[in-house]
């Protein structure tokens, strides 16, 4: 009798074809997950969209539904502008009661009270508040400065206090030139400022420019006297110094 062979026996182990499509399947499963982690979703937008369809606003208000590609800056814009126009407000309002105060005391012949562009500004003359050659604040102009003192009180705002004189030159033990008296007179007023109504020194800055900076020219009595003054500036916030 013949023997019967045996059929070959298998080999151990998964057959070749699964192990490439095991491969296949892993990366097809990579595949999607590099798509999931490199897509995004934008909270900020999908809300804006989902608001917009349930406040029933998208054709009716608004041309798209996502007016800005940063929604979420707006209100921060919002609130800059309403700074602004608050600041504004407050500088109107001061320049209103420093001229009411003017008047009522009759002070609008030696303090000019206006409004530009850096703020509000008040030019003392010379002989508002210190005498001839010196740089102590007189007493008499203690009202007025006391109430620009409590005005600033009330608003945040910085406050720049600039020195001028006339051409003319001096030259004394305490004050060698034009340069130190202007600083000076700046630096007193700031001084009285901060002192009487306790305001923060960080607030302000005292500056001198000694004779370069005149509104007149320096050739009559009444010009000399309209350069000898101190400008005090109470900053708009929205100016930029030059």
């Amino acid at each position: 009798m013949k023997r019967r062979r045996r059929p070959a026996s298998q080999p151990p182990g998964a057959p070749k074809w699964m192990v490439t499509f095991s491969d296949l399947i892993t990366l097809i499963l990579v595949f999607f997950i590099l798509l999931f982690s490199m897509s995004q979703i934008d909270i900020v937008k999908f809300r804006t969209i989902a608001d917009s369809f349930q406040q029933r606003q998208i054709l009716e208000f608004y041309p798209s539904v996502i007016s800005f590609d940063n929604p979420s800056a707006e209100p921060d814009m919002e609130s800059e502008e309403s700074k602004r126009r608050e600041a504004e407000q407050d500088l109107n309002a001061l320049l209103s009661n420093i001229q009411s105060y003017l008047k009522e005391n009759k002070l609008s012949d030696v303090v000019v009270a206006t409004r530009s562009e850096r703020g509000v500004v008040l030019v003392l003359q010379e002989q508002a508040l210190f005498a001839s050659g010196e740089a102590k604040v007189l007493p008499d102009a203690y009202p007025f400065l006391d109430k620009v003192g409590v005005l600033l009180s009330e608003i945040p705002n910085f406050v720049k206090v600039e020195g001028h004189t006339d051409n003319r030159p001096i030259n004394t033990y305490r004050f060698p030139s034009n340069w130190e008296l202007s600083s000076a007179r700046a630096s007193s007023v700031v001084r009285y400022l901060i002192t009487t109504e306790d305001l923060d020194p960080k607030r302000f800055i005292a500056v001198g420019y000694g004779d370069t900076r005149p509104v007149a020219p320096n050739d009559k009595v009444e010009n000399l006297q309209k350069n000898r003054r101190v400008e005090v500036i109470i900053t708009d916030p929205a100016y930029e110094e030059q």
